[in-house]
């Protein structure tokens, strides 16, 4: 058995040994972009969220890891169980605080259980997994969640855990050598409609141009964040993200990159996408203008442009949304883990995990049905 400890800031661990434990090169658990989190105050008690990380360590070196946090409400996690929380509160029983494996704020597939490549992995990961339901038995915690698991790393988590999936969409590189290749693989009218929708943006005048984050100036994080978070205000929503965290993402090399429409000099609408290896990731959104097609413009046509170009394998532009269908993004599955230590709600919500896995599967299967590509495309089921 291992030394396990509990860090309350990724500072706290070292950052070389850290991304030297992730399978790939995913972004989204980078030391530097959660870390920048943390220093930007993005993670918050107040605002649901406190570092909890988990570090198994042999002889003082870092031999696994975990992101974790302990959540006081289930924001900003996209995984949703709300109605979890709601039963077992009417129930008698405190749901919050509650451990959550994951990243803040990005329903992005990744490495959760960090813990090398090699012959050890699986005992490690399995070891972590065990780490994070003794530590949740420990503080008397009603649950652990570990969220957009990567395939990889199902089999460490015991019959214990909860199974849960949904569906996102993906676009996939099939070799294009440019944007009118690809449009050229998909089906008449989807093919059609994505002309149109390209008319209408260049018609408007607008002027659109891609940037890399670490090309911006600080005036230009300004504007970036103020359209990101009027957007989240006009929903209702809370924007979490701060413009010192926007900031930071511009020192973090080509991590960052916009799609930016400007009226003469002004920015007036932005789609900001994170760069991994071989993926790219569609993050945030946000328009001070109303015109018709320039969503789809900046958040998919733009993002397939620079993927082709860079020869990207894969371009993930978000959570839900069967309208990407149309535009060439195929249904994958995501996955999640739940830890209820309460036995008999363990059992009640696995009853209606069984309904809606059922739900899902069916969902998927319609979706693959409606391919918008002429051969009909891959659907990962």
């Amino acid at each position: 058995m291992h030394e396990i400890r509990f860090h309350t800031a990724l500072a706290e661990l070292p950052a070389a040994a850290w991304d030297a434990l992730r399978a790939d090169a995913n972004p989204f658990v980078s030391h530097a972009l959660l870390d920048a989190l943390e220093r930007s105050g993005c993670i918050r008690p107040d605002w649901g969220w406190q570092a909890h990380h988990l570090g198994l360590y042999e002889d003082g070196r870092l031999l696994a890891a975990a992101p974790l946090y302990l959540k006081g409400n289930s924001h900003g996690e996209f995984v949703f169980d709300w109605s979890w929380a709601s039963a077992w509160q009417r129930a008698g029983g405190e749901y919050y605080p509650k451990l959550l494996n994951g990243v803040p704020y990005s329903p992005v597939a990744g490495p959760r259980l960090l813990a090398g490549n090699d012959a050890r992995t699986p005992s490690l990961q399995r070891e972590l997994v065990e780490a994070m339901r003794r530590e949740a038995e420990r503080l008397g915690l009603s649950s652990v969640h570990a969220n957009f698991l990567q395939p990889a790393e199902l089999a460490a988590f015991g019959d214990g855990w909860l199974a849960r999936s949904d569906v996102q969409f993906h676009w996939h590189n099939r070799g294009y050598r440019h944007f009118p290749d690809f449009l050229a693989a998909l089906n008449h009218k989807k093919r059609k409609n994505i002309l149109r929708e390209r008319r209408q943006v260049a018609a408007s005048g607008l002027a659109i141009e891609w940037r890399s984050g670490d090309s911006l100036h600080d005036d230009e994080w300004q504007r970036v964040h103020a359209l990101y978070e009027a957007t989240f205000d006009m929903k209702g929503n809370h924007a979490a993200l701060t413009v010192a965290f926007f900031r930071q993402l511009g020192t973090l090399g080509s991590t960052a990159q916009l799609a930016l429409a400007r009226d003469g000099a002004a920015i007036v609408a932005m789609a900001l996408f994170v760069q991994g290896d071989k993926v790219l990731y569609g993050r945030y959104w946000g328009a001070a203008v109303d015109v018709p097609g320039l969503h789809f413009e900046l958040c998919y046509y733009r993002g397939i442009d620079y993927a082709i170009a860079h020869r990207l394998d894969r371009f993930e532009p978000g959570a839900q949304g069967e309208h990407k269908l149309a535009r060439g993004f195929l249904p994958a599955r995501t996955h999640s883990r739940h830890y209820l230590a309460n036995p008999d709600f363990r059992a009640a919500v696995a009853a209606a995990l069984a309904s809606e896995a059922e739900a899902v599967d069916a969902y998927a299967t319609e979706l693959g049905d409606h391919s918008p590509y002429a051969d009909h495309g891959e659907v990962d089921r």
